[in-house]
């Protein structure tokens, strides 16, 4: 009886992993290479990115991703791999060192600038929408301290 408990608990345990959420690198996202391409609604070309095998195997998918909180607007937030003065923004630093966060309605507050913090969601790669970022965390929650 107690094999069959125990190997209950593995199974279980190992069908839970593939429901989990991955935890997502800085490092995985720099898979990704540009090109130029016209944009008519803005009327020039622009770099777009051409994402790799490692961020195409997360798209769609539930990741963790921890970074720096930068605050663009009131309720527009970015991930950084940087502090704010090296951002993609400010600094050198490349497009694929941030992610447009997409706050769930429950994590709708005010985030403080630089502000190490955790989240998790779904990414979406963009490849087409000049308005938003090339990552994307759809449903961003922060993941507590």
């Amino acid at each position: 009886m107690k094999n069959v408990i125990v190997s209950l608990m593995l199974m279980v345990s190992f069908a839970a992993i593939g429901y989990g959420q991955s935890t997502l690198t800085w490092k995985q996202l720099a898979d990704v290479k540009y090109e130029p391409r016209y944009f008519k609604e803005i009327n020039q070309k622009i770099l777009t990115p051409l994402f790799g095998k490692t961020p195409k195997a997360y798209e769609g998918k539930e990741v963790l991703i921890a970074g720096y909180v930068l605050p663009l607007d009131v309720k527009l937030y970015a991930l950084s791999k940087f502090p704010y003065a090296s951002c993609f923004f400010c600094g050198g630093a490349g497009a694929e060192t941030i992610i447009e966060l997409q706050l769930h309605p429950k994590a709708a507050t005010r985030y403080k600038m630089d502000e190490w913090r955790t989240f998790k969601g779904t990414l979406r790669l963009n490849d087409s929408d000049v308005m938003h970022f090339n990552y994307i965390l759809e449903n961003a929650m922060p993941v507590a301290k």
